[in-house]
């Protein structure tokens, strides 16, 4: 009896194995799609374009043509009042004046000196006076004492003798050649000394301005009273341009003039020991 139960059992066993193994070696199924989608890649976006910055330009320092100077000189011309115009004016005359006199007597005292220098070549160096007189310029100061020599030596006066006669027409025609040699000097000298205060006027002025227009104003600013000053200071040193230069050509004109004046005196004295020798 269980000889025959372990032969059904071995049957069983038989016909259920193929199953088993079939489903066991069974293809694994597909797995179900995903039902999320990939991710879809971005389309490649062009870079930005990042803007240029132009970094700002230097300051440049602004030039005096870009910029007005309200304290100047300039500003005094086109809006200064009739007074501080007036002394401008005036102290302007003065130093053109002063610089055409000076130009004027230096040409002049050249040509003087130049012309002492050839009295020794053409007159002492002459046969006979009046020959020597021919020689020099008709415009020279030693012709004009030469000649007004010669006639006082060709006659005299009975109230003065003859030697005295030629000595005062000598000193005459000296005198003559000297003032001739001081004229315009004295502008020099009064603008030298007259100068400073006009400017010192002018300064005076631009300060009593201020001062109306602080009174004006009720309160001292800066910028109420910097225009007036400024116009002070400016008429001050423009005095002083003046004056300066103007005593400095004073004093180098005089000394030319008495150089000038100890070669005519010496040449008057010289003419006069001959001609009153000749006279003898």
């Amino acid at each position: 009896m269980i000889s025959k139960y372990l032969t059904i059992v071995a049957a069983v066993v038989l016909m259920a194995g193929p199953a088993l193994a079939q489903n066991n070696g069974a293809a694994p199924a597909t797995p179900p799609a995903s039902t999320t989608a990939a991710p879809t890649a971005a389309p490649t976006a062009a870079p930005a374009t990042t803007p240029t910055v132009t970094p700002p330009a230097p300051n440049k320092p602004q030039t005096s043509a870009d910029q007005d100077n309200p304290y100047g000189l300039m500003d005094i011309i086109h809006k200064g009042n009739p007074v501080s115009l007036g002394v401008l004016a005036l102290l302007g005359i003065m130093s053109v004046g002063s610089w055409y006199i000076f130009f004027v007597k230096y040409l002049e005292q050249s040509r003087i000196l130049g012309q002492a220098r050839s009295v020794e070549r053409r007159f002492w160096s002459s046969g006979t006076l009046n020959e020597g007189i021919d020689k020099l310029p008709k415009n020279s100061m030693f012709r004009l004492i030469a000649e007004s020599g010669v006639r006082a030596s060709q006659g005299g006066t009975s109230l003065v003798g003859l030697n005295d006669w030629i000595a005062m027409s000598l000193t005459r025609q000296l005198e003559d050649a000297n003032a001739r040699l001081q004229g315009g000097i004295a502008f020099l000298a009064s603008v030298g000394s007259t100068a400073p205060f006009v400017g010192l006027f002018g300064t005076v002025w631009g300060i009593l301005q201020a001062l109306i227009a602080i009174g004006v104003a009720g309160q001292a600013s800066i910028d109420k009273v910097a225009g007036p000053v400024g116009e002070a200071l400016i008429m001050t040193a423009i005095g002083l341009f003046v004056a300066v230069p103007a005593v400095l050509c004073y004093n180098f004109l005089v000394r030319r003039n008495k150089v000038i004046t100890e070669k005519l005196r010496g040449f008057a004295g010289d003419l006069q020991t001959y001609l009153i020798s000749k006279s003898k």
